[in-house]
């Protein structure tokens, strides 16, 4: 029997090959229904214009209902942008992955999601204020950290 998860996933992929990704973001792999990487392209005149960062996602057999586990790949050849939502090791700061998830969104809105929050940054910016000890004892999963959202930046 297939599952919810695998179903939705399937259907996901599915469109993205019949309609492509929006503008600015390309699917690199989906192998599986457990792993995806995306790259974005940030558009438009920001402080990361024309960058392109690597994102992974992460499904648990609980997705749709459950929000994927989201982060910026970071490894020799790819890094987390310099943002006051996202940390060093690419863990990702954004109500959408947390509290704010809706089973109605789709992987690619989450990306458009990810693309519009760094195209708006227009001035120089930093990594949250408590990033070298969130990456030092943060788990492997972004999923398993509680972040509270305040809307400006963001708290443990």
């Amino acid at each position: 029997m297939t599952s919810i998860s695998s179903r939705r996933l399937r259907k996901e992929l599915n469109e993205i090959h019949a309609e492509g990704c929006p503008t600015g973001i390309t699917l690199l792999s989906a192998d599986n229904f457990e792993t995806w990487f995306f790259s974005i392209e940030v558009l438009g005149e920001s402080l990361y214009q024309g960058e392109v960062f690597k994102l992974m996602f992460r499904f648990d057999p609980s997705y749709p209902i459950s929000a994927p586990a989201v982060q910026f790949v970071v490894d020799q050849d790819s890094k987390a942008p310099v943002h006051p939502h996202v940390y060093s090791n690419g863990h990702i700061c954004a109500s959408i992955l947390g509290t704010e998830w809706s089973p109605v969104l789709s992987v690619s809105a989450v990306c458009v999601t990810l693309q519009s929050m760094l195209a708006s940054c227009k001035v120089s910016s930093s990594r949250p204020v408590d990033n070298d000890r969130y990456v030092r004892y943060a788990p492997d999963n972004p999923k398993k950290t509680r972040f509270h959202y305040d809307g400006k930046r963001p708290m443990r």
